[in-house]
């Protein structure tokens, strides 16, 4: 079959491009924006891209068109789709009866740390020998890449407890203009992963009670012989459960169940259950007590795959961490520059304290991008400030911002400078760095390049 994929180059089509590749369909995409990596990822595996949306492409004649959720009513291509009732599907529904209908299903949920609880579940899978396929909104850096099939992959139904474990990071965000259902909701798991539960996506989310909605129709999908692996301090997803459930839960994270270790230090995670040691590493790559959790959970659900907690925590011992997430990109004149994916208050706060816990009283200069839509929608302003508290000097870029940056920040003092030019932004973090200075920027894009900006500057001086 030949798919064409429009929105191709964002991280779940592309992604959704490289399975079906390798699944022996010919994959050809396009997308506003065809550049690196994407495109060099995509290229590599023989699909050929298109930039833009020229219906022309209709030209190329394929059996079936797949639509990325960025796109919408009025586009060129999907416009003229639409007109000459060509078969069309959205990516999750594509990949569910495609590629997942044939595989046992790892799905983690959560508003946040799915890409780094995804990839550590899938290398814990791996490590075991089990060769899970995955798609992941990142590059675990054991894999290299962000998706792949199972191995043995044969795309036969076969029996249930013989099929490959395939781990996808399940997003709640809606799933195409023609199904604003969370693409969550057709991925049908053995296994969900249910990690927190917060406000967010209020493009499409008018409170937190709708996305406990989506939660629970997830939660309705799982069936009774799989698992339900859920953080047990999150009130949220309590409510979520509340409305109903018919699959066994595991709880993580309360003091009656499955813990990490209360001495737990830099380098070291330990596991107990009820109180009692279920395995321990003194590797652990990852900074934080929200990591400590993710690894928590992932653990739980390869346990149900058939991976021993102890065996687990020996694999996360040799676990390579996930790019852009507390991602080291250089170090120039005694500065060290972090790329991280936060770009929520919870997610800011959370990463600034796992570095801080690494760093001790070294100077963390916290360089900030609010651009998702929920931030630029001004729904975080007043919590934005407090979750920068422990760093010593704050740095946001407040381009096409609707909200006042300057007032949002102004608690934090001196410490603040905000700025809507690029390059006067570099400079003045490159004035203030010093030697011993950790640098750490966040952001959901790619921020313009502003660390090679940055590192490039620092070896200038």
């Amino acid at each position: 079959m030949h798919i064409h994929i429009l929105g191709i180059c964002g991280t779940f089509m592309g992604g959704i491009a490289v399975l079906a590749k390798a699944a022996g369909h010919r994959v050809t995409g396009c997308d506003a924006q065809v550049y690196p990596p994407m495109s060099t990822q995509l290229e590599s595996q023989g699909i050929e891209l298109i930039e833009g949306f020229d219906e022309d492409q209709l030209q190329l004649g394929p059996d079936l068109f797949v639509i990325g959720n960025v796109v919408s009513r009025g586009n060129p291509l999907m416009e003229a789709i639409l007109d000459r009732g060509l078969p069309f599907t959205s990516g999750p529904q594509w990949l569910a009866e495609n590629i997942l209908c044939h595989c046992q299903v790892l799905a983690v949920a959560g508003t946040h740390g799915k890409t780094t609880t995804s990839s550590l579940a899938a290398w814990i899978l791996e490590d075991a020998g089990l060769r899970p396929g995955f798609l992941i909104g990142g590059v675990p850096g054991n894999f290299g890449v962000s998706a792949r099939l199972p191995g043995g992959y044969s795309g036969n139904s076969g029996g249930n407890s013989s099929l490959p474990w395939f781990v996808i990071e399940a997003d709640e965000y809606d799933t195409a203009f023609f199904d604003k259902r969370s693409k969550f909701v057709h991925y049908r798991p053995k296994v969900a992963l249910l990690n927190n539960l917060e406000f967010d996506h209020a493009d499409i989310f008018p409170d937190v009670a709708a996305i406990e909605t989506q939660f629970h129709h997830l939660v309705r999908t799982v069936p009774r012989n799989g698992l339900l692996v859920v953080n047990g301090r999150d009130a949220h997803l309590s409510e979520t459960l509340a409305r109903g459930c018919w699959t066994p839960v595991v709880r993580f994270g309360t003091p009656d169940g499955w813990q990490t270790g209360a001495t737990d230090v830099l380098g070291t995670l330990s596991i107990t259950d009820r109180g009692q040691p279920a395995g321990a590493t003194n590797t652990w790559p990852l900074l934080g007590e929200h990591n400590r959790q993710n690894a928590l959970a992932a653990l739980l659900a390869a346990q149900f795959a058939g991976v021993a907690v102890a065996r687990g925590v020996a694999a996360l011992g040799r676990f390579s961490g996930v790019r852009r997430r507390m991602e080291v990109r250089g170090q120039v004149r005694g500065v060290t520059v972090y790329d991280d994916f936060a770009h929520h208050p919870t997610a800011i706060e959370t990463t600034i304290a796992g570095l801080r816990n690494k760093v001790g009283r070294a100077r963390i200069l916290a360089v900030i991008e609010p651009r998702s839509n929920t931030m630029k929608l001004g729904v975080w302003v007043d919590s934005l400030a407090g979750s920068l508290a422990n760093a010593d000097r704050i740095f946001c870029y407040a381009a096409q911002l609707g909200w006042d940056a300057d007032a949002a920040l102004k608690p934090l003092g001196e410490r603040v400078l905000t700025d809507e030019n690029m390059e006067s932004l570099v400079e003045s973090i490159v004035k203030e760095a010093r030697d011993g200075d950790q640098i750490l920027v966040m952001s959901n894009g790619g921020f313009g390049g502003i660390h090679e900006k940055i590192l490039k500057r620092l070896s200038e001086e």
